[in-house]
């Protein structure tokens, strides 16, 4: 060990460029919310005999981006999983790194939803109660307050006389930031003076909006999905939130609440009645095509109507496919390697 240390640091101080080690197996980090999906392409496209079944890693929708625009070259990954859109200040990064042609696959749209054990009741929320319950400050008489909320019923008395705990994503999460944008600020909006700030300063309003309670009402859970279905099961009063194809594939442990009236169903989430829903994508690193084997197959996998169409393997598992239109533009982005434009 102490020799070949020794040999890298001889070529280092020479100056030469030390090769990254060509791989034949494809590497995908992100989202735990695409993760089911990006697993079940993997393997089929692994079954499929003529490439090897790439790796998939649950990082979270930041943690993955960050791997995937640290640079170039073959020792990052080939592909990253998104709960939500890459941000300019990631793409930034990429471009800043050599990453400077990304090719973006939309694939499908994901509910966001809270669920608890079948054991308790179904919750029914508004958004402004949702906010009432997580914000780390909120509106009392006309002055932003640490959150003195203990239980559900503190916040509405028609609300369960129970403890105040919801297990959630870590800021790395793709599904924390969309929970943020899509519930909380949402929530946030329904007090006139967060409506007010939000019209003067919408910085300052999302910092707000965003700021979730650090006293022990929320629970910072990591990116395993699946373990806070666990947690749920063994603690019945508790509140999970995570990706709707969870809630699918654990419906006779979990149910979702009923958020403004609208249940987390397949087909709240198409119709976009359901208000706490998201778009999903997979980034590709179109240098590495060409030299990973089978980026382009792994594509056109991913992209056909027996994956991510609307009868196809991935609606088994809680992905909700996107239109027709929107269907045949992403496979043809995909199989043109159509470059990012933000």
């Amino acid at each position: 060990m102490k020799t070949s240390l020794f040999a890298f640091a001889a070529v280092a101080g020479l100056g030469l460029a030390v090769p990254a080690q060509a791989r034949d197996q494809i590497r995908i980090v992100g989202s735990s919310t695409v993760f089911p999906f990006s697993t079940a392409v993997a393997e089929s496209f692994g079954r499929s005999g003529g490439f090897k079944t790439p790796v998939v890693e649950s990082t979270g929708t930041g943690g993955g981006l960050q791997l995937f625009c640290a640079g170039a070259a073959l020792d990052t990954p080939d592909i990253a999983n998104a709960s939500r859109r890459i941000k300019d200040t990631e793409y930034a990064t990429c471009v800043a790194n050599g990453v400077k042609q990304i090719v973006e696959i939309k694939i499908g749209f994901d509910g966001i939803v809270l669920a608890n054990s079948k054991k308790s009741g179904r919750l029914k929320l508004t958004k402004e109660q949702i906010f009432r319950a997580l914000a780390k400050q909120v509106p009392i008489d006309g002055k932003l307050t640490p959150n003195p909320y203990k239980q559900w019923s503190d916040i509405d008395p028609s609300l369960p006389k129970v403890k105040i705990e919801v297990l959630g994503p870590p800021p790395t999460s793709g599904t924390r930031d969309a929970f943020a944008e899509l519930a909380m600020e949402s929530g946030a909006e329904a007090f006139p003076m967060l409506a007010d700030l939000k019209t003067k300063d919408e910085k300052a309003f999302k910092a707000v909006a965003h700021a979730l309670r650090e006293d022990g009402a929320y629970i910072e859970a990591g990116e395993n999905d699946n373990l806070i279905v666990q947690k749920l099961e063994a603690n019945p009063s508790a509140v999970g939130i995570f990706g709707y194809s969870f809630l699918e594939q654990n419906g006779d442990q979990i149910q979702g609440s009923v958020v403004a009236g609208v249940e987390p169903t397949f087909q709240n989430i198409a119709s976009s009645k359901y208000g706490i829903s998201r778009s999903l994508y997979f980034y590709v690193k179109k240098g590495h095509v060409g030299q990973v084997p089978g980026i382009k197959e792994y594509m056109a996998e991913f992209t056909s109507d027996a994956a991510f169409g609307p009868d196809g393997y991935l609606a088994d598992k809680g992905l909700i496919p996107l239109p027709d239109a929107e269907r045949k533009a992403a496979r043809e982005n995909a199989l043109a390697l159509a470059d990012l434009k933000l």
